[in-house]
């Protein structure tokens, strides 16, 4: 048998550029279903505009040190009706014996929404619904089906995710600059109908707090929430973690309830070489894994990526270890 190679910390796949990976154990399997970064000169700015993703592949592992396959495209843009462009970070789900692909795009009038296409494999192909899913704004879905079957949609990212256009419940092309002295721009979640193809209820507000009770600040780019959400349960408690965008930062807060709210608890991941971060954790026989990406794979281009992954380890009082990719 051939010996399996440590492939920790190294790309996963390097034919193409691969970012925002949402990992999943799917029939005894890893598969990981990240975004897509396409290779252009174009411009680079705070809205994202480098990031002209249109298709999905769906990466598989049998095992860790196993080979990565590209499973080639799931979807692609030019399937959705509703799509302009910017096909963004996914995320995939499994209930009701289907898979189910959330992602986020910008629609006919520039305004990013979320989408669900729906596949009998976990790699796909995926058959997407012919319009987003009503109410929903913004970009990075994260669903979480708990273990009652119930299920959630985390999503939302500033800047050129446009969280901020939603404050008042409306899209505004220009809002007002967001006072940095008050409560950040949170994110959202929302349940998800049985048939996992709708939001059940109204989107609602993710509140997360200091050790003490109170609301982090805009203006604590340390610990604000900046996009990338991921949900994942330990001991049964709920660990949402996200990315602090402009300082890099992965980090995480704890609650008791899939809705929040979540008490700040510390980083995950220190800054790695490239603008963005985003990533999941996923347990896998008996080893929790943090999936992320970086820019090494380009030279630190932001948008030609790779996703990348690492052993995730916790502490005896529940807290994730902190690493740090510029020294192990």
């Amino acid at each position: 048998m051939e010996e399996k190679k440590s492939v920790e910390k190294e790309p996963l796949v390097t034919h193409i550029y691969t970012a925002d990976p949402s990992a999943h154990v799917f029939e005894g399997k890893l598969y990981v279903y990240p975004s897509h970064d396409l290779e252009h000169d174009g411009e680079d700015n705070d809205d994202g505009d480098e990031y002209q993703m249109e298709d999905y592949h769906i990466l598989s592992l049998d095992d860790i040190g196993a080979p990565c396959i590209d499973n080639g495209e799931a979807l692609n843009m030019r399937d959705v009706p509703w799509v302009s462009k910017q096909m963004w970070a996914p995320d995939a789900a499994y209930k009701n014996g289907k898979y189910y692909l959330y992602f986020p795009a910008r629609d006919k009038d520039g305004i990013f929404r979320l989408g669900v296409a729906v596949g009998d494999r976990p790699e796909g192909p995926f058959k997407p619904e012919a319009e987003p899913i009503k109410g929903s704004f913004s970009i990075d879905p994260a669903v979480l089906v708990d273990d009652d079957g119930s299920s959630y949609i985390y999503f939302g990212g500033l800047w050129g995710g446009q969280l901020e256009k939603w404050e008042t419940g409306e899209f505004v092309e220009n809002p007002d600059p967001y006072p940095t002295d008050k409560p950040e721009v949170c994110p959202r979640v929302a349940k998800l109908t049985d048939d996992m193809l709708q939001f059940d209820g109204d989107v609602q507000r993710i509140q997360i707090v200091d050790e003490d009770g109170n609301p982090i600040l805009a203006g604590d780019e340390d610990r604000r929430y900046f996009e990338g959400p991921w949900m994942h349960k330990y001991n049964g408690k709920y660990y949402f973690s996200y990315s602090t965008g402009t300082t890099h930062y992965l980090v995480y807060a704890v609650g008791d309830s899939p809705m929040g709210p979540f008490t700040y608890k510390g980083r995950i991941l220190e800054p790695v070489i490239g603008w963005t971060t985003h990533h999941s954790i996923v347990e896998f026989k008996g080893k929790w894994y943090l999936f992320y990406h970086d820019s090494s794979l380009s030279g630190g281009i932001n948008h030609r990526r790779c996703v990348k992954f690492r052993e995730l380890k916790y502490n005896e009082d529940g807290t994730i270890v902190t690493m740090d990719p510029s020294k192990d």
